[in-house]
């Protein structure tokens, strides 16, 4: 049994039809079909229940789709590695970001394409979860993340870079003359007022220090709502429906026409943001690149 079988295998397990498959392979059909006997008659066992058209794996298929992705994607990463040293910096960087995240990215990026003209990018948001999901995949390299990351995977799993942390300001809708004339309130005047919580079912973290901040000044924050959205969020606060606690920088993506914002010089704590990205697993040269590039402009943020 070689690569190019295990190849053939993965595809048809996806697929879950020899049809499809062969398509997706740009192959025939029959061909494919003989490679899949001859694994199975090699190893001994049946790797798939035939149900119909429907192709599910049996207990040892199951094994050996672990195992195969395993080994094509140590092979995927070995020539990448073994290119790069010949050919330099180059090839498509894949990052992943919260969206709360989004605007440390411009700015470098554009820096990064200066240095390394023959870099392309791929960018894809999501939250924690999904994050953690594409991470382990290998769809891709890097996260940009509030910390802590709360991925399904264990944190151990994982290297960071810590970057400069991010203060909480409070956002308020401008139609409402929000003390126009002061720069900054006090967390502990806004015990009544109607609080817009950002947070998921998986994400909580971020939430719980604004939360924690608050019953250490001796109150319950009056939480109306829990969105997962940032710009959700946002509309609602636009809309009047209440006031919400974000981290400074992910204001910068919105337009500031019909919001405000405050300082909140009470407040203990502030948003941790890093970059995540897999232990023991090969990262790119271009990876690398970009991981520095943010560590030695830390003090400029």
């Amino acid at each position: 049994m070689d690569v190019r079988q295990l190849r053939y295998f993965l595809a048809i397990a996806k697929e879950g039809q020899i049809t499809r498959a062969a398509k997706t392979l740009n192959i025939e059909q029959p061909p494919l079909s003989r490679q899949l006997k001859l694994i199975e008659e090699e190893l001994g066992v049946t790797l798939f229940d035939r149900n119909g058209k429907r192709m599910t794996l049996t207990e040892a298929g199951t094994v050996l789709q672990a195992k195969a992705e395993a080994i094509v994607r140590q092979l995927n990463e070995t020539v990448t590695e073994i290119k790069e040293i010949d050919q330099g910096i180059q090839g498509m960087l894949s990052i992943g970001s919260v969206f709360s995240c989004v605007s440390l990215l411009p700015e470098k990026i554009a820096f990064f394409r200066e240095r390394y003209p023959r870099v392309t990018f791929k960018i894809l948001e999501g939250d924690h979860v999904v994050l953690g999901e594409y991470l382990e995949d290998r769809s891709i390299e890097l996260v940009v993340t509030r910390l802590p990351f709360e991925s399904n995977y264990d944190l151990s799993n994982y290297e960071s870079l810590r970057l400069p942390s991010d203060p909480f300001v409070i956002v308020v809708p401008k139609k409402r003359n929000w003390r126009q004339t002061e720069s900054s309130f006090l967390l502990k005047d806004l015990a009544t007022t109607p609080l817009i919580a950002l947070k998921s079912d998986k994400t909580i973290q971020l939430n719980e220090k604004i939360v924690n901040e608050c019953r250490r000044l001796g109150f319950e924050p009056n939480i109306i709502c829990e969105c997962s959205s940032v710009s959700i969020t946002i509309a609602l606060v636009i809309a009047g429906i209440g006031v919400t606690i974000l981290p400074k920088s992910v204001l910068s993506a919105f337009s500031v026409a019909d919001i405000e914002l405050f300082d909140l010089p009470d407040i203990t704590v502030q948003s941790d943001v890093g970059i995540i990205w897999l232990k023991n697993r090969y990262l790119t040269k271009k990876a690398q690149r970009f991981i520095e590039l943010f560590e030695s402009t830390k003090e400029n943020y």
